[in-house]
């Protein structure tokens, strides 16, 4: 027989919270409709003016991701005071709005503006790959500002298609979504759709010249595959590691950073560098294969965030030793499984997946929060895509 206590409060608790949620998503959603309506028609250094200021907000309240921010920078730069790391903490904050300054402007840039902003480093490889009619795949991390990167790329190098992670709200996916394909390129869910890696695998096996950029420095599910990142164990997604054994497709390590651009209103340009291609080894099981093409590109990327390490907009836990007992043990053991590098279980994340303030993690249970910008517990402009 149910018990007399629990039923008659049930409904209550379950619609108050109903309903809270329902207006944090109509929050949410009116948030960041408000931010692409009206800071991009903003006078363009007022706008980052506020962005810095709200920056410098955020750093001062030392919020949740702040503070996790900070633990991720103390273990890849060990070698700074108390005071530098703090000055690198605010440095971190700041980059990190300042992209979504500039994702809130982007809409209204023109092509040769997006041209001017962005600038590719050591390209050559990739162009002729491009030129001989085939694809690549990049592996990113939380760095730098690939929407703009992403824009430049459909203007100046090559068509894009990648996946986004269904973010909650719902209302706030779909936003970013006509955001981005607005921009040109192809996003795929990376739930609530069909089979994503069978897809990603055709587009790479039609063998015409793309960009297919998958955000893969995060993956604490039973799929990841555990690296040294910056000398600290780290779990990374596989899929572009599992792509590239599948399809033979080329894998190439991609680091972004902004470097100071006075001339421009903005002050900033977008620096996308293209490390040395990471080979398939050719010889073991495929996990084995994976696991060592993973491998490379985390030593590729750990260096970027070494020497960019402002730029790298991880506000989450990415290093085993900060896992709690039940996350290490859920993250330990998770190599990229045979299966899972063929059926496409691994993929992880797009190169634009960040989540924004408020949003709630999708079927997959990922959570990536930002700096706290509202009271709400779990504000944030986003990741997203991991």
């Amino acid at each position: 027989m149910p018990s007399p206590y629990a039923s008659p409060f049930r409904p209550p608790y379950r619609s108050v919270t109903s309903a809270a949620s329902a207006i944090a998503d109509a929050v949410t959603t009116g948030g960041f409709r408000a931010g692409w309506s009206v800071v991009r028609r903003m006078p363009e250094r007022t706008a980052y003016n506020l962005f810095d200021a709200a920056a410098e907000m955020v750093h001062y309240r030392d919020g949740r991701d702040v503070q996790q921010l900070r633990r991720n920078y103390a273990r890849v730069r060990p070698e700074l005071s108390r005071s530098a790391l703090e000055v690198l903490v605010l440095q971190g904050v700041q980059s990190y709005l300042r992209y979504w300054c500039e994702a809130f402007r982007l809409p209204e840039l023109s092509h040769g503006q997006i041209r001017e902003r962005m600038r590719l480093d050591n390209d050559a490889q990739v162009r002729a790959i491009l030129a001989d009619g085939r694809p690549w795949i990049g592996f990113l991390g939380h760095l730098g500002n690939w929407d703009l990167a992403g824009a430049w790329s459909e203007i100046a190098l090559a068509h894009v298609v990648t996946v986004a992670e269904r973010l909650k709200p719902e209302e706030v996916f779909e936003e970013f979504l006509r955001f981005r394909e607005g921009l040109g390129m192809r996003i795929l869910p990376l739930t609530g759709g069909g089979n994503v890696f069978g897809e990603l695998r055709s587009v790479l096996a039609e063998g015409r010249p793309l960009l297919m950029p998958l955000l893969a420095d995060r993956d604490l599910t039973r799929h990841g595959v555990r690296v040294q990142l910056c000398g600290h164990e780290a779990s990374v997604a596989v899929g572009p590691a599992a792509l590239a054994v599948a399809t033979g497709a080329p894998l190439f390590p991609v680091s972004v950073h902004y470097e100071p651009a006075p001339e421009l209103r903005g002050r900033w340009r977008t620096v996308a560098t293209i490390h040395d291609e990471v080979v398939d080894p050719g010889v073991g099981t495929t996990r084995e294969r994976v696991a060592a093409m993973s491998q490379g590109c985390a030593d590729a990327l750990g260096a970027a965030i070494r020497e960019h390490t402002q730029d790298w907009h991880m506000m989450q836990k990415v290093f085993t030793a900060d896992l709690d007992d039940r996350a290490r043990d859920g993250a330990s053991s998770r190599g990229a499984s045979d299966r899972g590098a063929s059926d496409g279980q691994d993929v992880d994340g797009g190169a634009f997946g960040r989540r924004p303030a408020g949003l709630r993690e999708g079927p997959r249970g990922r959570s990536l929060r930002g700096p706290h910008l509202t009271t709400a517990r779990d504000p944030r402009p986003p990741r997203t895509a991991t």
